[in-house]
């Protein structure tokens, strides 16, 4: 890289981040005026900055600071101004379009102020978490509510194929149940006399997510690692498996046929594994219902 180049970068920097410039006791982070570690991982155009009540589309992943990922995902959502000082908030806003960075900020308020829930226990009291975030689109709420009428207009083409599919598959499993308003369907393997989900519990689950091929591209069973979250809280699971859960007592063994637009919707997973408009099944245990606030 030539010296103008880089003379050119440095600048572009600090103003991509608009952020003060101190050291961090992490290699290759920097500290913002708020306390939160910032790393940049790699640069986009840098000419479009988020503005609150845009609609944003990030591929976002939550990490602990040991590295084990408890969450990752593709999500879109409208922007909202900072609640308080070092909130995630302040990281979306310090991308521009493109752009993709690795954040450390504390777990306490991350959970306890943006969630409003208790901290999973898997997580201590003061620790710091993880999150990589990659800014993929940015939207003016004009440009969010066309594209979605022309999306919604030719969904509605496209819904009535995805019903034949499932019915197709349906009939195959010899499955005669009726879906629920949203058209998920819900079929009970091992049912319980457990504790209910109500949101705020700390739930923990074994999942195995299949195509209608019977092909498997997600196991907690096949990884031995159960899957904890909180319930009700955002960016934490799908639509369909949020459903899909608050319908499960503590013990409960179910299968879960989720059409896609509960699933992954039309753009499908972020890692490419499932593709866009594919309806899934979940086989899910529900393995412990820690009580929440509620």
């Amino acid at each position: 890289m030539s010296i103008r180049k880089l003379h050119f970068l440095v600048p572009i920097f600090l103003i991509f981040f608009g952020c003060s410039n101190k050291s961090s006791k992490f290699s290759g982070f920097t500290v913002t005026d708020s306390g939160i570690h910032y790393k940049l991982i790699s640069l986009g155009d840098g000419a479009v900055k988020p503005e609150t009540t845009n609609f944003i589309t990030v591929n976002i992943a939550y990490r602990t600071l040991s590295d084990s990922i408890f969450f990752q995902g593709l999500r879109k959502f409208q922007l909202a101004s900072p609640n308080y000082v070092g909130s995630i908030d302040e990281c979306f806003m310090m991308l521009a379009l493109g752009d993709s960075a690795a954040f450390n900020l504390p777990a306490d308020s991350f959970f306890t102020r943006t969630l409003e829930t208790s901290l999973p226990k898997f997580i201590n009291k003061g620790d710091l978490m993880r999150v990589d975030i990659k800014m993929l689109e940015i939207q003016t709420e004009k440009q969010y509510q066309l594209e979605k009428e022309a999306f919604l207009q030719w969904i509605n083409d496209f819904g009535e194929y995805e019903k034949v599919i499932i019915k197709q598959y349906m009939d195959g499993e010899k499955l005669s149940i009726a879906p629920t308003l949203t058209g998920l369907y819900y079929i009970p393997v091992m049912k319980t006399n457990g504790k209910n989900v109500a949101v705020g519990d700390t739930i923990t689950v074994n999942f195995e997510g299949r195509f209608f091929n019977s092909k498997i591209f997600d196991s907690t069973k096949k990884r031995n690692e159960p899957f904890q979250f909180v319930y009700g809280q955002k960016w934490q699971v799908i639509e369909g498996l949020e459903e899909a859960i608050g319908m499960m007592k503590e013990g409960e063994r179910s299968l879960f046929i989720i059409p896609s637009k509960l699933a992954f919707g039309e753009q499908g997973s972020s890692t490419g594994i499932i593709p866009p408009f594919t309806s899934v099944v979940f086989e899910v245990e529900l393995i412990e219902v820690k009580k929440g606030k509620g």
